[in-house]
């Protein structure tokens, strides 16, 4: 079988090429890039969606669909729109409930890579705060300890530098942005996740002698939210054989640790910048 699903949208002439990283007769995980929808947008039903344009070709009998001979598939998880990375989905509803008691099992299944503003003080730390949807704000979440749902986050810091961290996120729970609000809850908004008060990066902002050539425009090294699903532990829904799959960094994430390591080691250089991030919880 192919090692890409192709998928295309005639609507917005939009066309992506989908990774395998597993497949069996009863699951099939896909490298979901950054910037799909998993789900169709109930708002905007133009918009393309992984789900949408993966259930349009089974129906319309495309080649990926007919050589899997494929009747039916679900996803068992989210990840955000932003999120890149590891998406789990069933080819049978059995598998399906078995995942989804997988995913209700309060259980560290999902480990996600995070590039967060700020210096943790703790190279382990956790974030256990309730979550709803925002009381005012459509389409966000927010920290509610009266009416929202447990969600818990164990973090990691794998890197520190200057002002910014790269952490391992653990979700316990499957909240939505859950990952993004208990950084900003805790202080460290992700890199580039203006929604939650986290500001893009910047080469200038951390290579001191810095210089654009005339008539060039910066780009940020990471332009949105720092988020990638970067692994999927579990047992298997049908052998019970323990399961793990890995997703590659993506190019924006190595573009932007590169520049990290070299030019945003040692102390904080908070006060130097003019668009620093207010971290603090509305």
């Amino acid at each position: 079988m192919s090692a890409v699903i192709k998928l295309s949208s005639p609507a917005t002439k939009e066309f992506w090429e989908i990774p395998v990283l597993f497949e069996d007769e009863h699951l099939l995980a896909l490298d979901k890039p950054a910037g799909l929808l998993v789900a169709p947008d109930r708002h905007d039903e133009a918009r393309p969606s992984l789900m949408k344009l993966l259930l349009d070709g089974l129906a319309a009998g495309k080649p990926w669909a007919r050589e899997r001979n494929l009747t039916y598939i679900s996803n068992a998880h989210r990840l955000d729109y932003e999120t890149s990375g590891v998406l789990l989905l069933a080819k049978t509803k059995a598998a399906l409930i078995t995942l989804a008691d997988f995913f209700g099992a309060e259980k560290p299944l999902r480990h996600y890579l995070v590039l967060a503003w700020g210096r943790p003080l703790e190279a382990n730390f956790e974030v256990d705060a309730k979550l709803a949807p925002h009381p005012v704000k459509p389409g966000q979440m927010g920290v509610n300890p009266l009416e929202g749902k447990k969600s818990r986050t164990e973090f990691t810091v794998l890197e520190q530098f200057s002002d910014w961290a790269l952490l391992r996120a653990a979700p316990f729970t499957d909240r939505p942005h859950q990952i993004r609000v208990h950084l900003k809850h805790a202080g460290y908004p992700v890199v580039a996740d203006e929604l939650y008060g986290g500001k893009k990066l910047w080469l200038s902002r951390m290579k001191r002698d810095f210089r654009l050539k005339p008539g060039r425009e910066e780009r940020p090294l990471i332009s949105r939210a720092a988020l990638h699903a970067e692994e999927l532990s579990l047992p298997h829904p049908v052998t019970g054989e323990p399961l793990v799959i890995q997703s590659e960094w993506p190019k924006d994430f190595r573009v932007a640790v590169k520049y990290l390591r070299q030019y945003a080691l040692g102390p904080s250089r908070r006060g130097l910048q003019d668009d620093e991030p207010e971290f603090t919880e509305e």
